[in-house]
């Protein structure tokens, strides 16, 4: 797991495509300064596996649908990245919780100065709307961000100068992709939700969620 606070701002050095994978090396100094082999280091958003390492770089390996379902196969060398390594239980959790696994992929509309801040307004694929709601969280190449508004088709965020100077939305145009990963309490909810229908239709009048929650067990 992770929080969506960006540890450091890396520099793809080299990209060994294969058939069906790609192995890729980060130069990311700060990151490898506390890392051993095996563990887990969110790529944008995406968790991936150090495979190796050395005092300033790390590698890492993605497999073929990876590379499809998120911005990872659009990467270049000299192309800068959002790393953060895994969540410690002792921690602050100052985003929210990031599981690492990319929900969907979407594309900056549009960007407008407010003040200091930069609003940002992002399409995203239509079946991840019902997960977002305004003041939610959302993570956008893995960073904590939080929903301003949103409508049927795309959500916006308001980016604070210090976000853009130390994540990658700082380089974003219009047209740019970014992976986009909905709050995993929505989804657990949504699972919730659907088990207790579906247990309703099968066993009317039965053990329930609701009758748990009632009766003081849940």
């Amino acid at each position: 797991m992770f929080t969506g606070i960006i540890e450091e701002l890396g520099t793809v050095q080299s990209i060994v495509k294969g058939a069906n994978s790609a192995k890729i090396r980060f130069h990311a100094p700060f990151i490898v300064s506390d890392v051993k082999l095996g563990d887990s280091i969110a790529v944008n958003g995406i968790c991936l596996t150090v495979v190796a390492f050395d005092s300033a770089t790390f590698t890492a390996e993605a497999m073929a649908e990876t590379l499809a379902k998120t911005n990872l196969g659009d990467l270049e060398p000299g192309e800068k990245v959002n790393l953060e390594r895994a969540l410690r239980l002792s921690d602050r959790l100052g985003g929210h919780l990031v599981s690492g696994h990319v929900d969907g992929v979407g594309t900056i509309t549009r960007q407008s100065k407010h003040d200091i801040a930069i609003v940002t307004e992002i399409n995203y694929p239509s079946p991840l709307g019902k997960y977002m709601v305004p003041k939610g969280s959302i993570a956008i190449d893995g960073i904590s961000l939080t929903i301003v508004e949103v409508n049927t088709k795309a959500f916006t965020v308001s980016l604070i100068p210090h976000t853009r100077g130390i994540t990658t939305l700082g380089f974003k145009k219009v047209g740019d992709k970014v992976n986009l990963e909905v709050d995993i309490i929505a989804k657990y909810l949504e699972k919730l939700t659907m088990k207790e229908k579906e247990e309703q239709n099968s066993h009317p009048g039965g053990i329930s969620l609701s009758f748990l929650a009632e009766q003081g067990f849940i």
